[in-house]
């Protein structure tokens, strides 16, 4: 007998996407647009999947209501509407669009500098006033000005490519933007943000909102780094910019101009310290408001949500993986695992990673690891850069897009391991190297560079390289002592006598910035990292 899977629309999506699920006969679909959040707790229960764009909140509470939900689609990318992490305690999968707005979002922040640039909101403002003001609103050209990107994703590469055909010379800043992908985008690539700044004629920002992004253009950034006329655009999440801040360099006069489409509250309240700024540039969200991009998102929101419901497949999922359940017996056990190696790589390689292997041996290699490499790629990029999207399904996207060349290889013979992951990240001629396996099912890191070790592959790690001396464990534990912080197990290892030692050490808690700093200074300590893997 078939199942017929109930859909509710709760939020505004096209016509096509709504006529897809009305033609399947699987799907029973409502539209309830503006469902009020009442209605919605009573309801939830009757519905196997929601689809919701930004407005419908999808909380914890109506979860734990919605005792039949499988699925939520978000046509759009930012799910700050859904509660993620209560969806996916209650199994419940999360989905949205990325791609879908991505042209709209770029053309829009185009758009934006370029009415900035040429102050065309303001001059049209005065003809509609009755006056003609030539002279009050000379421009800038975009012409051979120097552009900073912060944020080299889809979004990002568009908005460069559209630079470019323009003249602009272009500078990208993205922690994680290898520097072959950066050549091919014909694009400058920075290493630190602040290098950049000085340099840059405009800023537009594509990044997520992350507690490493927040108020990434400060206060200080804003009065003394930037280039003095420098204008910026924000297409991508407010908190992004301090707005105080902005509105004292704007009206110094050290920011020329800005155009926002997203901010700090939506919509600005009325102490919106820019509101009152001749200098600015507003629009109220629009970046995706176009009518091919509602119609790209509502439609591929109604097939990923329908796919999700009637074939079990998943795309674009935000908080779990497509693993079916024969896959999962067979590797589930490696996958967290994998995804900790993968963090740990992240610790002790260099940054801009160029080149990502994953090398499999022993009974692993017999078994389809195209999640446990995912797991491993989704804990590199996940720990260099922070992006909590990141997961199973878009890892290799997100690496692509990245620069990052993704390898995997097996070997039957075990060596010395029933079974051994081995993760080599290459950026330039430096290669970094970390091998793990399980142990009686329990997880042990193995080797680190040429270090033959013995580590718990949990919690807090603290890895120090150092001068092998007498005297150096003692030195150690003192700092750590010193400063309350416990060592729960320590792994030992070295190249030679007097040569290099390598100590791996799990903690009871994250040793503070202060305690880093007290073991580099010591003389024959050559590096210390902390890792939570």
């Amino acid at each position: 007998m078939s199942t017929t899977h109930r859909i509710l629309v709760a939020d505004p999506i096209s016509e096509a996407g709504i006529e897809k699920l009305k033609a399947d006969p699987a799907i029973d679909v409502d539209v309830r647009i503006g469902i009020s959040p009442e209605d919605l707790l009573a309801d939830a229960a009757l519905y196997h999947g929601i689809i919701v764009r930004s407005q419908t909140k999808i909380t914890r509470e109506v979860l734990e209501k919605a005792s039949n939900l499988k699925a939520i689609g978000r046509a759009g990318v930012g799910v700050d509407n859904i509660d993620v992490e209560a969806a996916t305690e209650h199994g419940v999968i999360v989905m949205n669009t990325p791609a879908g707005n991505t042209i709209s979002t770029a053309e829009h922040a185009f758009t934006l500098m370029m009415s900035m640039a040429r102050h065309i909101p303001q001059a049209h403002a005065s003809i509609v006033a009755g006056r003609w003001d030539r002279k009050k609103y000379v421009g800038v050209e975009l012409y051979q000005k120097t552009l900073l990107i912060l944020g080299m994703g889809r979004i990002g590469t568009e908005f460069a490519r559209r630079a470019m055909a323009f003249g602009m010379r272009v500078i990208a800043y993205d922690p994680f933007l290898s520097a072959s992908r950066a050549r091919l985008l014909s694009v400058e690539l920075a290493d630190q943000i602040d290098d950049a700044l000085p340099e840059a004629d405009f800023i537009t920002m594509h990044m997520p909102l992350t507690p490493d992004t927040k108020h990434l253009l400060n206060r200080e950034r804003l009065t003394e780094k930037v280039k003095p006329g420098v204008r910026i655009v924000n297409c991508a999440r407010g908190g992004l910019i301090d707005e105080a801040a902005l509105a004292d360099a704007l009206e110094s006069g050290r920011v020329a101009g800005a155009a926002l489409d997203v901010y700090e509250a939506e919509p600005p309240g009325d102490d919106f310290a820019l509101r009152g700024s001749e200098k600015m540039v507003f629009t109220p969200h629009l970046g995706a408001s176009t009518v091919e991009a509602q119609e790209n998102v509502g439609t591929e929101i109604a097939d990923t949500v329908r796919n999700q419901l009637v074939d079990g497949t998943v795309v674009n999922s935000v908080n779990m993986p497509s693993i079916d359940p024969k896959t999962l017996e067979e590797i589930g056990a490696y996958l967290t695992f994998t995804e900790s190696l993968g963090r740990l790589a992240a610790t002790v390689a260099p940054r801009n990673a160029e080149r990502f292997r994953i090398e499999y041996s022993g009974g692993l290699s017999e078994k389809d690891t195209t999640l446990v490499t995912r797991a491993g790629l989704k804990g590199l990029i996940d720990a260099a850069w922070g992006d909590t999207e990141i997961n199973y399904l878009n890892a290799p996207a997100n690496a692509k897009r990245l620069g990052l060349q993704i390898t995997e290889s097996k070997q039957a013979d075990p060596g010395e391991f029933t079974d051994l992951i081995k993760i080599i990240v290459t950026a330039g001629d430096q290669t970094t190297t970390v091998a793990g396996t399980l142990f009686g099912g329990k997880p042990r890191v193995v080797l680190i560079n040429d270090h033959h070790v013995e580590g718990k592959a949990e919690g807090n790690v603290l890895i120090v390289e150092n001068n092998d001396q007498p005297g150096m464990i003692g030195q150690m534990g003192s700092i750590l002592g010193n400063h309350g912080v416990n060592i729960a197990h320590m792994a030992l290892s070295r190249s030679g006598a007097g040569e290099k030692a390598l100590v791996f050490i799990n903690l009871d808690s994250t040793p503070s910035d202060e305690v880093l700093d007290e073991l580099r200074a010591q003389p024959s300590i050559l590096s210390a990292v902390t890792a939570e893997i």
